[in-house]
Formats: C-alpha cells, structure tokens, sequence
C-alpha cells in the first residue's frame, strides 16, 4: 500500500469506526439468558444444547415466551422483542445466547430502543438468522458481539467449537483462527474491524438502517441451503450496490448444501477479481458440528499466506 493509498485507509478508519464498547467476560458460574428472537426450536435438541452450556459452568435463564410458536416465528415480533429487552436489562444476566436462527430476527429490529439498550453492554451470542441482530448491534450500539453457536447448535458442537466458545467469551486471549486446507483466492495481508455473519441475512439488511458500514473491514460470509445461483445474485447485489467499493478483505466460512467448495470459490473470484483484496476460503465458521466463535467490532488480521484471521485484542473488557 503506497503513502496516498495508506493516508486514505487510516481517514477512511477515523471516519467510520469510534470506540468499541467490549462486555464483561462470562465465568463459570455466571447467568446466561437464553432468547428466542427468531424461529421456534426443537425442544431434543434445545435442552442437548442447554446441558452442554451448563456443562461448561453457567447457570441458565428461560423466559417463559421462548417457547412460544407462531408458524415460522417463536411468538408475535412484539414478545420477542419484549423477551430480548428485558434479558439485556437484568442485573443478572452476565451474558445472552440465542436458541435458534430460522427467521425472524430482523422483523424485531424496528422495536428495539438502541438508544435504551446500548447501556446493557453484555456478551451476546448467535449466528445465522441471528446475523440481523449482531449487525445491529455492531452499527447502532458500538458493542464487541459474538458469532458463535446458537443453543440448538451446541447440543453437537465439537470440541474444539468449545473451546474457543470459551475462550472467545472469557476474553483471556486474543483469538486466532485458522483456515489449513484453505485455498487463497487472492493473496495478502490486511487488518480492520471484523465482520461476520449470513450472507442471506446480511444482503436482506441492505437498504436498512441496520446494515452496517463495511468500509475498512474485513468480513467473513457463510450460508447454508442456498443454490449457487443464489449465492451468485446475492453478491453481485451487494457489490452493485456499492457494500463491497471499500471493503479490506474477504474470509468464506463454511457453505453447507450449497454446491462444492470449488463452485463457491468460483463465484467469489469472478465477483471480487476488480476488488484487489485478500480473500481465503476455508474458515470453521458456520452451519456444521464445528463453529468457531469469533468476536466482532474488534481489529482483525487476514494474512492469506499463514492461512490465519487473528484478533488484535481480547473480547471482553477483563
């Protein structure tokens, strides 16, 4: 990166990226909520994943409206909300995760008082569907949240899923992931703010006042169940409309039931090959028995040829 180039990127960062609140770490012993701002669950495979969690040291909150079921929502947007707010704002709860993906989440975020809430800085969990809500919290609260495990997720999350579960959430150390059978799609090394999450999710956020600026960062997508003419339309709408002009880097995490490996590479190199950005495929994130947790907001360092994304400081405010 020349002298102009550099000058541009760090303006670029100033512009964009404030203070980033980091939550408290998580103990054993400590109170995790759990929410439903999505899909209903399946009850075998929620209470699997609540005995994991509490396997790992953290006593559990239930809010009554989880188990609600309306069709494909778990209860009406204004319960879910409701459950949400209330779970951020109690004293003891150190920490919330939430029990499914599905659908739903982003339908709750015109109901949310961020104003209200941004003070109720806590660990916060999810991934998929939960996509919406990470995202929103990253624009509108400046908080540090977590792309990790949901609690039906849990129930087969493997060990080292686990353990960077709880490294990530105690914040003893900066995290660093690898991709080793990776494939570079194009090579370099570069940091930012890490970003994460669904590519469904975060493509259905644009136009929004929730999706948020992904200038200056480096962003990890995933997805699962979707065609590769899908996956194809939702990055050519992303990159038409502007979301990648700026972005650092790219990191794929995994792309469940959504063609070969090779068919998905194929179509980020033919979208990205004007972006001059580092890209690598192979991350351990995503829909599968391993997900690794990584925390989002924070400075991140794509490096291509270690094959790494490493974080440039811990997760919580320890």
């Amino acid at each position: 990166m020349d002298v102009a180039s550099r000058c541009e990127f760090t303006n670029l960062m100033k512009n964009n990226f404030g203070p980033i609140k980091k939550p408290l770490p998580l103990s054993p012993g400590d109170t995790v909520g759990i929410v439903a701002p999505a899909s209903p669950f399946n009850l075998t495979n929620f209470n699997k994943g609540l005995t994991v969690l509490q396997s790992l040291g953290f006593k559990t909150l239930l809010p009554n409206e989880i188990f609600q079921d309306e069709g494909y929502l778990a209860g009406s947007d204004k319960s879910r909300a409701n459950q949400l707010i209330r779970l951020l704002a109690d004293s003891r709860v150190k920490g919330i995760i939430c029990a499914r993906g599905g659908f739903g989440a982003m339908k709750i975020l015109p109901l949310l008082d961020f104003d209200y809430i941004q003070s109720f800085t806590k660990v916060f969990i999810g991934f998929s569907d939960i996509t919406a809500l990470l995202a929103s919290f990253v624009k509108k609260c400046r908080w540090v949240v977590f792309h990790g495990p949901n609690v039906t997720t849990l129930r087969n999350a493997d060990a080292k899923s686990l353990e960077i579960f709880q490294q990530a959430v105690s914040g003893r150390i900066p995290l660093t992931i690898f991709a080793p059978d990776g494939n570079v799609l194009f090579p370099g090394v570069v940091t930012g703010p890490l970003m994460a999450g669904n590519l469904t999710t975060l493509c259905h956020l644009i136009g929004t006042p929730y999706m948020p600026n992904l200038n200056g960062r480096i962003l990890l997508i995933e997805d699962r169940g979707e065609a590769l003419y899908r996956i194809d339309r939702m990055l050519t709408q992303m990159k038409m409309a502007g979301s990648f002009d700026k972005l650092a880097g790219l990191a794929l995490g995994g792309f469940t039931d959504c063609g070969t490996v090779l068919e998905v590479e194929s179509i980020v190199a033919k979208i990205f090959y004007d972006c001059q950005i580092p890209i690598l495929s192979g991350f351990e994130v995503g829909h599968n028995h391993r997900n690794l947790t990584l925390p989002l907001g924070l400075n991140a360092t794509l490096d291509t040829q270690n094959r790494m994304l490493s974080l440039q400081s811990c997760a919580t405010d320890s």
